[in-house]
């Protein structure tokens, strides 16, 4: 247990509530071109940045603890460094120096899944999502771990690919499937083994639900992974080619698809004595397929014949739960959470989002932990989210949390208060440039009422995101001139964007002992310090500085 927050006797302490509101997916674009948030009529945003406290802070990179400041930031990252104050090296980093210095194939769980294939003449599968995005997964590590496999003798290897489209161009799948193709016809020539694609389809199609909101999801790629039950295809070329000229369908969306050399026989279904690997490092999207592999009761669907294998994710997803039983590469130990500290300082709070983001708000921005701190001291509010496409309802349920945070504030209950709007994020990888507009048009509108909120209880609002989104909408080549498709339109991006993030303090009183000028150059792991300070309090050794600057 934490001690205890201390005073800080130097400043003056907010009266009414911190309020921070993570606009998810909501940057300022390079581009006027692309930039959804740019260009949507955002009047009380776009207010609050001329008549308040604003800076830009860093939520890419090296400032959200990625490899390099190439590596876009994630929803995962982005709340672990606002909620913990501090930047970690995060689960891209640590599995690619994991996998580069071969520390991963030295392990115990790596062993173990290699003897298992070798004692039973049996296969090795290799499940994840087919991109080189480093949210999710990176394809060189797959690449990395096919070899080392089949240098140890592994015979018969089948990778069952999640086809991106959203941390990536939305239609690249053949960018990835045609290379690794010729990869694998190297790798089976090289050491006389059987390497092969055995099924796929789109990430938001199968397997990769998150937060129990679609279950059937998870369904379905059980059953297209384990059991080879779906429309069968002779390669993952075909599949692809095909069901997007049938279905018009980007990557993230196209349908579950198996490969047959027959039209009748999986090329990869699983069977007693294989190991299984998950080979995607963010926790989010990994655990409801896990705990598929991983539990004896399992009441979400029916599993069928469940085979006898070892299964292992590329690391642990849940650290309370012990998701995975077993792993490869240990995540970061994040601890000394702001949660924590004001669960142990006896401030109330509140975290609130709909379904798609409130693990972000509660598991991500706790350091990646499972539960409350603190019963007594927190509550935990979800709104559960609708399960159809985000561009068909792009307001989603930015009314349904403002609601509650109304009455949050006018309770009176909670000195500190955070919640997550989804709609520039999820909206976002839509790729559908007029239903963002709509979706920032909505936050807008909510944030208006929530700043009215606060101002009735004198307290602060701090606005900000946890990366950007919204803001880059369409590809740009390196000189920045617009990419266009077949067809001479603009080619339209779903990924997330490299670029800075809003920070926004508004409130009363309390703010007139602070500079109207905030501090620049930092990042949004920051923004821990900042809330803290408003409440009154001397920030902890190690945290990242608050934006604020004191009066001289």
């Amino acid at each position: 247990m934490l001690s205890a927050l201390k005073k800080n006797p130097a400043i003056q302490a907010v009266k009414g509530p911190v309020v921070l509101a993570i606009l998810d997916g909501v940057g300022f674009g390079k581009y006027q071109e692309g930039d959804a948030f740019l260009q949507a009529d955002t009047p009380e945003l776009d207010h609050l940045m001329k008549s308040c406290r604003f800076t830009r802070l860093k939520a890419h990179g090296l400032a959200v603890g990625m490899p390099s400041d190439e590596d876009m930031g994630n929803s995962e990252v982005g709340h672990n460094a606002i909620g913990c104050g501090r930047v970690f090296s995060q689960g891209a980093k640590l599995v690619d120096e994991a996998v580069t210095s071969g520390k991963l194939f030295e392990g115990a769980t790596w062993k173990e899944l290699i003897d298992q294939v070798r004692e039973h003449g049996s296969a090795l599968h290799l499940l994840g999502l087919f991109s080189d995005g480093n949210v999710h997964s990176n394809i060189s590590h797959l690449r990395r771990m096919i070899e080392v496999a089949a240098q140890s003798g592994v015979k018969k290897i089948r990778v069952h690919a999640l086809l991106d489209g959203r941390d990536v161009p939305e239609t690249s799948a053949l960018e990835y499937i045609d290379p690794f193709e010729a990869f694998l016809k190297g790798v089976n020539d090289k050491y006389g083994c059987d390497v092969r694609i055995a099924s796929g389809g789109g990430r938001m199609v199968i397997t990769m639900d998150r937060y129990g909101a679609n279950w059937d999801m998870v369904r379905k790629g059980w059953e297209i992974h384990v059991h080879g039950n779906g429309e069968m295809f002779s390669s993952a070329h075909d599949a692809v080619e095909s069901l997007r000229k049938r279905t018009g369908a980007i990557d993230q969306d196209l349908p579950g698809f198996v490969i047959s050399d027959d039209g009748k026989t999986p090329v990869g279904a699983m069977a007693d004595g294989d190991s299984v690997v998950l080979f995607n490092f963010r926790g989010d999207r990994a655990q409801e397929i896990t705990l598929a592999f991983d539990s004896d009761v399992f009441e979400h669907f029916d599993r069928g014949m469940r085979p006898k294998v070892m299964y292992a994710g590329m690391m642990e997803y849940d650290g309370d739960l012990h998701i995975p039983k077993k792993f490869l590469v240990n995540p970061p130990e994040i601890d000394r959470t702001m949660g924590e500290y004001l669960s142990a300082t006896g401030v109330r709070q509140l975290a609130i989002s709909e379904t798609q983001k409130f693990g972000h708000v509660t598991y991500f921005f706790n350091g990646n932990r499972s539960g409350k701190f603190s019963e007594a001291m927190e509550d935990y509010v979800e709104i559960p989210s609708d399960i159809i496409p985000f561009e068909q309802r792009p307001w989603m349920k930015a009314a349904e949390i403002t609601d509650k945070v109304v009455e949050a504030i006018e309770s009176g209950k909670y000195q500190m208060i955070r919640l997550n709007f989804p709609n520039g994020d999820m909206v976002g990888h839509t790729g559908n440039f007029e239903a963002v507009e709509c979706a920032m048009m909505a936050v807008d509108l909510c944030v208006a009422r929530i700043r009215k909120a606060v101002a009735k209880a004198d307290g602060v609002l701090v606005i900000t995101a946890d990366h950007g989104n919204a803001d880059d909408m369409l590809e740009h080549d390196k000189k920045g001139n617009l990419k266009l498709d077949d067809n001479g339109c603009p080619k339209r991006k779903t990924s997330h964007s490299l670029n800075p993030v809003p920070c926004i303090v508004y409130g009363g009183s309390v703010l007139e002992q602070y500079q109207q000028e905030l501090k620049s150059g930092l990042g949004i792991s920051s923004l821990a310090a900042t809330c803290m300070e408003l409440l009154g309090y001397s920030i902890p050794e190690g945290y990242d500085p608050s934006v604020l600057n004191l009066k001289k």
